[in-house]
Formats: structure tokens, sequence, C-alpha cells
């Protein structure tokens, strides 16, 4: 296999993780600013700090889940999940940073990403046993299913 297949499986799951990357900056940033403001404010800092913790002690779970999903059943339905994570993430930091309630929604919604993930990694697995040890694969029909699934996450 040359690196050009090998690049066209995974372009999309490297794009969502550099995105991924940069928001982490973005939060890195928010939280520098915070702290080294003329205005210290203790709970503005407290918040934003916490917010910023929260993201990255999800962010294993996240990269791990979507690149599983990517590489073991399909690319596309894991990436805009994976895209759509990146968006709930950023209105759950923006949300902490405001009051804590207004975190609540993009919290629910990450974890519900995060499950279709999760999901989608089980399938792929499975899928790959069965096709191992039975000789059965299904493959088709669940990147049908999965691609068709993917745009259910857009509905609260």
């Amino acid at each position: 296999m040359d690196s050009y297949n090998t690049v066209g499986n995974i372009y999309l799951l490297v794009i969502i993780t550099v995105l991924s990357v940069l928001q982490n900056i973005f939060f890195a940033l928010k939280v520098e600013k915070e702290c080294t403001s003329h205005n210290p404010r203790a709970l503005a800092i407290e918040r934003v700090s916490s917010a910023n913790r929260n993201c990255m002690d999800a962010y294993p779970t996240f990269m791990a889940v979507m690149w599983c999903a990517g590489v073991c059943l399909s690319q596309a339905p894991a990436a805009f999940a994976g895209l759509l994570y990146l968006v709930v993430r950023h209105k759950y930091f923006i949300g902490y940073m405001g009051q804590t309630s207004q975190s609540t929604p993009g919290y629910l919604f990450g974890k519900r990403i995060l499950l279709f993930l999760g999901l989608m990694c089980l399938i792929g697995v499975v899928n790959y046993l069965l096709t191992r040890f039975l000789g059965t694969d299904y493959k088709e029909s669940v990147e049908t299913f999965t691609s068709a699934a993917s745009t259910l996450l857009l509905f609260p």
C-alpha cells in the first residue's frame, strides 16, 4: 500500500486532529490571558481554568474514539462527529466562562457524540472479528448506516 492511499484513508481525521490542537492552543491562550490580566478576578480565573481542565480531561478519550471509529469503520462519519464535538466543546468552554448552567447543553451534547463514536469503534471491531473468524463482512452496510446516523447528531 503506498503512502497516498494511506493518507487518503485518514486525511479527514488528520484535519480534525489539527483543528483540535488549534482549539487547545486557543483555550490555553484564554487561560493565560485571564491569569495575566491587570484586573485579576479570582472567580474568572477559576472558571476559565476549570473549563480548560475539563476539556483537557475528555480530550484523550475523544481522540481515541474518533481515530478508532475512523480507521476501523468509516472516516467521513467519524470526522463529521469529531467536527461537531469540537464545536460543542467550544460552546462548553465559552458557556463555562459565563455561568456554569450555560455549559450544560454543550456537555450533554458532547457526551452523546462521544457515545456515537464509541459505538462506531465497537461496531468496527466486531465487524473485523466477524470478517476474520466467520468470513462475513457487514462493513458496507454498517458504513451506510453510520453515515446516515451521523446526521442525526445534529438534532438536539
